[in-house]
């Protein structure tokens, strides 16, 4: 499979999905309803989720789709999956429904357990994330196109941080950090900052899900960052369990910088 000639059928189907969720945005009742783990589900989340699972059917019918809002399916039927596509059709629903701007559509192409191709679109902000194994990582902002590096850490890093999301853990890892400054952001939008050179670690502290993360990999790694599950700083993995939920993990930018003795507070 050529990632090349994939890569901008998939980037078309997440910014039409895209226009869709900003349909619903523009309304006045977003049609909130409560899943039966609590989290809420909208509209728009449903809009975007028929949509992908269209297209991509279309695009490519011989790969199966696991996505947050069609996730009902056996591991003894996952676990047989090589490659399989990875969806979150909108990344960031508490956002969405406070009307902040900081939710995303994510579609990655798992194989193998890795993501290999990833698209993130935010917009509201109108901005894309796409990349590709051998192909590199980009961005699309106002119309602009850039290719994506991870930077040097300052000697005042950034870190980027869950803003629906805090918990007790994470304000004590900044409590024992060195000297830093923490942004808050939802959704993949924290492992964009990382690829954009914006940021220096993403520490995740709380709970996700893996359709949270996959396409925000795929972004990151290509544009040179790292993402490691905690606490054995392995690269994190798709698909190898019954459960959907993420292990601890962190996002990580300059890999020259020894991460390991700030990481191992939140391991521990």
């Amino acid at each position: 499979m050529k990632f090349a000639e994939l890569l901008p059928a998939v980037l078309e189907i997440a910014e039409e999905a895209g226009r869709r969720i900003m349909q619903v945005r523009g309304s006045a009742d977003f049609g909130v309803t409560e899943k039966a783990d609590h989290s809420p589900v909208t509209l728009a989340d449903m809009a975007a989720h028929r949509h992908i699972a269209a297209e991509l059917r279309t695009l490519a019918p011989q790969i199966p789709l696991l996505s947050e809002e069609d996730a009902d399916i056996a591991f003894d039927t996952r676990r047989a999956w090589s490659r399989y596509w990875l969806v979150d059709p909108l990344d960031g629903t508490k956002e969405f429904i406070k009307r902040n701007d900081d939710f995303t559509v994510n579609i990655a192409l798992i194989e193998d357990g890795y993501p290999v191709l990833g698209v993130v679109v935010a917009p509201a902000l109108n901005v894309r994330y796409f990349a590709a194994q051998g192909v590199g990582a980009f961005q699309i902002k106002d119309g602009v196109r850039s290719e994506l590096h991870v930077r040097k850490a300052p000697a005042i890093p950034v870190f980027v941080v869950s803003r629906s999301h805090k918990n007790p853990e994470l304000e004590a890892f900044l409590a024992a950090a060195p000297p830093h400054e923490a942004r808050s952001r939802g959704s993949s939008l924290k492992f964009c900052q990382i690829a954009a050179g914006e940021a220096d670690l993403y520490p995740r502290t709380g709970p996700t899900s893996e359709w949270d993360t996959g396409a925000g990999q795929c972004v990151a790694e290509q544009a040179g960052a790292l993402v490691l599950r905690l606490p054995d700083l392995s690269r994190l993995r798709y698909n190898q369990k019954d459960s959907l939920l993420n292990p601890l993990f962190a996002v990580i930018g300059d890999c020259s910088v020894d991460w390991k003795p700030l990481l191992a507070t939140i391991a521990a």
